[in-house]
């Protein structure tokens, strides 16, 4: 079993928080959890401003790992969010992870390629939840980060990779029209996605970044032109 010293890590206590049990959040999965702290992006609506602008969490990666030893036989799945987990070093954790029979599901803004790519490469991940942020127009204005690029060469990986995974955008009638969605979806066909694509509508928060409230404009659905799956959270 991997040691903290295998783990090598600027960060001990990486980790802000752990959700001992899920059936939501992670497809036809029990799961737990893992919260990583940090965030590369200020997304105005992100709820968990808490874990994105903390700069270490109260649990380490050795902690966690005991934690799902306990869970053998009781869940089957392993979700690793945040802030965003990439930002962390994840390899000898999901080798941890998956000697212990957990499947992994990674959530992820896509913003670390190379990170992305050791962790497919190695056949750690068995799904993975890519948040499609905005149309490139709107991706530092509402993201606050210059990252479409790197974004981009992890959609074109995840299609390419065949390992499962979905699409899926934040939806704030005040930030995102019919137009940019249609964006999206025109950009998704191009590259040759075919999944179903998820649209979670903006829940008002206490906790979300720039305190939004609820739109003040409504969302066309009819005025969306797809041909893949739309599946509304």
């Amino acid at each position: 079993m991997n040691t903290d010293k295998e783990f090598n890590l600027e960060n001990d206590s990486p980790i802000y928080d752990i959700t001992k049990f899920t059936h939501l959040d992670y497809p036809e999965h029990l799961a737990a959890i893992i919260w990583f702290s940090g965030c590369n992006m200020r997304c105005d609506y992100c709820y968990n401003r808490d874990i994105v602008f903390a700069k270490k969490g109260t649990i380490t990666m050795h902690e966690a790992l005991e934690f799902l030893r306990s869970r053998i036989g009781l869940l089957d799945g392993v979700v690793l969010s945040g802030g965003e987990a990439t930002a962390h070093e994840l390899v000898a954790f999901c080798q941890a992870i998956k000697e212990m029979g957990f499947a992994i599901k990674l959530d992820t803004n896509g913003t670390n390629s190379q990170a992305l790519y050791k962790l497919l490469n190695l056949n750690l991940l068995d799904y993975v939840a890519l948040d499609y942020k905005a149309p490139q127009a709107k991706f530092t204005h509402i993201t606050h980060s210059r990252k479409y690029d790197e974004f981009s060469k992890s959609l074109d990986m995840l299609i390419a990779s065949g390992v499962a995974f979905e699409v899926r955008t934040t939806l704030h009638a005040d930030l995102l029209s019919p137009a940019d969605i249609n964006t999206i979806i025109q950009d998704l066909e191009h590259r040759g996605y075919t999944n179903s694509y998820y649209i979670q509508e903006f829940v008002e928060t206490k906790t979300n970044i720039a305190e939004l409230k609820k739109a003040t404009k409504s969302f066309n659905r009819e005025a969306l032109i797809s041909k893949l799956d739309i599946i509304w959270r």
